[in-house]
């Protein structure tokens, strides 16, 4: 039997388009003499559809597509991944669901066991899971059907009761067979494979899996599907970040041998991979760094394409946060559509509007000059009577900081143009932003990237000669809303920072575990508190681009009135 993997890139609701790229696939597998083709989980209307899933207009779309892509199934097998309707009066309306079509009709259907309720997982608000299992024959061959969480109940502490494996294996089954939706995080793709690796070593059976690729908002799907054979040996790696499709043969995946090279270890979650590693090190590390890149365009151009937008503008401060993001932009919308806006104050040095003048010229991107100074000055003067004199403070820096926001925010409405924010993670744990002001924007590019990371990025985009000008590079960061300024007024060394809002955030330690890694104590508190007392702001903020495994907003849930570490 050859069997297609059909890695592709879809839009949530947009059955038509969806719908159309299945069955463009569906032929070109049929003229590559493929006998299945496989796709992606809820791959017929997009993943997450989140409350959509509560229309029944929309679940009536979804089944119409599937029947639409039925009738090019003659002489032809296709997995595909739809909402299916719960016929039982008990339990959800739906399950999550993959469908076997076949020489033109519905040939059979597996529901999805393991439904995630973490992070940014939310299926089991709408989806029943599976309570039997069953293998799907076809022209001869076994296929057990399992469906992206499906898989990844391995390890020392399962998180469900049951492993669906376990429950198909007794049927003997000759291939496992994947359909998944699996978000990009830069651990993703070593767990990934060790799951897969573990799977195929377990049941002695080859494994195709098939992942979505695509930015859908805030969640980035790198693709990255996979082939191994029986014995636990890698085949196929499909590309990472683009559409792929790739055909492989069950007689030679069944007859495989082992490569005789010692793998690497197998890890079950994106905590293990870095293990015994230095965190700073592992952050900028330089594949990391690389995929971080790759994510966040296409994160930027889904986001712009399946919006139906054309044009960005941000902020250029001459600092590294908005050169990074403007980078990112050119590379991502090309240098004709991001328009840079540089909006020097009195404070603001002369050398931050020429890095961010000669950063335009270098990306080639259009760029304006619009001075705050009169308006900053006009705010303090209708302010003086009831200001009466009082010092100079963070309301004063505000002021300038939510001018530029007035200023983006009109030229955004007047051109059509989207605001991009260039917060990072380390300011928005902080809260080192100001609302309304440089937190304001449509999407957030930096949002789950840590400032040590942003330098990382910069230099990586500067590997093949200047993209962003050194002396952005090297000079100390500053917002440049006082005389003098630089973030070390504020923050933390971000060496250290940033390692412990690694270890507080992602790694869910404690004050008492973060200090026994030898931070001192006054330092570990006074980082936590800033990052609780500020969760207000990011309650506020506009959806991140994810590329960690927990990226603030809907996979991070906290209260913003809680006392802890607060």
């Amino acid at each position: 039997m050859r069997i297609a993997l059909a890695q592709q890139n879809y839009h949530i609701g947009n059955f038509e388009v969806n719908t159309g790229k299945i069955i463009a696939a569906v032929e070109l597998a049929k003229e590559e003499g493929a006998d299945l083709v496989v796709f992606t989980e809820l791959c017929v209307c997009g993943y997450p559809p989140q409350d959509f899933l509560e229309f029944d207009d929309f679940i009536t779309a979804c089944e119409k597509a599937v029947d639409t892509i039925c009738k090019h199934t003659d002489g032809i097998g296709v997995l595909i991944g739809a909402p299916c309707r719960n016929k039982k009066r008990e339990g959800k309306d739906l399950y999550n669901a993959a469908f076997l079509l076949a020489d033109l009709e519905v040939r059979g259907v597996v529901h999805k066991s393991l439904l995630p309720n973490y992070d940014i997982f939310d299926e089991y608000r709408y989806f029943e899971p599976a309570d039997q299992w069953q293998v799907l024959e076809f022209r001869g061959t076994k296929l057990a059907i399992t469906i992206c969480e499906d898989i990844w109940n391995m390890g020392e502490n399962p998180l469900y009761g049951v492993t669906p494996m376990d429950q198909l294996i007794q049927y003997q089954p000759d291939i496992m067979i994947n359909l998944s939706a699996s978000p990009y995080n830069y651990a993703q793709d070593v767990v990934r494979n060790s799951i897969v690796k573990a799977h195929t070593l377990k049941y002695g059976i080859p494994m195709i899996y098939c992942n979505t690729v695509g930015s859908q908002t805030e969640v980035v799907f790198d693709g990255g599907s996979l082939v191994y054979d029986h014995a636990g040996a890698k085949v196929k790696e499909c590309l990472y970040f683009e559409e792929d499709f790739y055909v492989t043969d069950l007689a030679a995946l069944q007859s495989g041998q082992a490569k005789a090279a010692a793998e690497a270890p197998v890890f079950f979650s994106a905590s293990e991979v870095g293990l015994g590693k230095n965190t700073l090190e592992y952050l900028a590390d330089d594949k990391n760094i690389e995929e971080i890149c790759q994510a966040l365009v296409l994160g930027i151009r889904d986001y712009f394409t399946k919006m139906g937008f054309t044009r960005a503008i941000l902020g250029a401060s001459g600092g590294i946060d908005s050169a990074l993001v403007q980078a990112l932009a050119v590379a991502a919308l090309g240098k004709e559509n991001v328009w840079a806006i540089l909006m020097p104050s009195q404070y603001s040095t002369g050398h931050s509007v020429e890095d961010a003048e000669q950063l335009s010229r270098n990306l080639g991107n259009p760029y304006h000059i619009v001075p705050i100074k009169n308006i900053y000055d006009a705010f303090l003067g209708e302010l003086a009577p009831i200001f009466k004199g009082l010092p100079f403070s963070v309301a004063e820096e505000n002021i300038q900081s939510r001018s530029r926001g007035n200023l983006l925010m009109a030229l955004s409405n007047k051109f059509g143009n989207i605001l991009l924010n260039t917060s990072n993670k380390s300011e928005l744990a902080t809260g080192y932003g100001t609302l309304y002001g440089d937190m304001a924007g449509g999407i957030g590019v930096l949002g789950d990237v840590y400032k040590t990371q942003v330098y990382a990025l910069a230099k990586y985009l500067n590997r093949n000669g200047e993209v962003i000008p050194g002396n952005i590079l090297t000079k100390p960061p500053s917002a440049e809303l006082r005389p003098g300024q630089k973030d070390s007024d504020s923050l933390p060394d971000y060496a250290d920072l940033d390692t412990i809002l690694v270890e507080y955030i992602e790694g869910r330690k404690g004050p008492r575990e973060i200090e026994a890694m030898g931070f001192d104590a006054q330092l570990v508190d006074r980082i936590l508190k800033m990052v609780n007392r500020n969760e207000y702001k990011r309650k506020q903020f506009c959806p991140i681009i994810r590329v960690s495994y927990k990226a603030f907003g809907p996979g991070r849930r906290m209260p913003v009135v809680g006392e802890y570490l607060s």
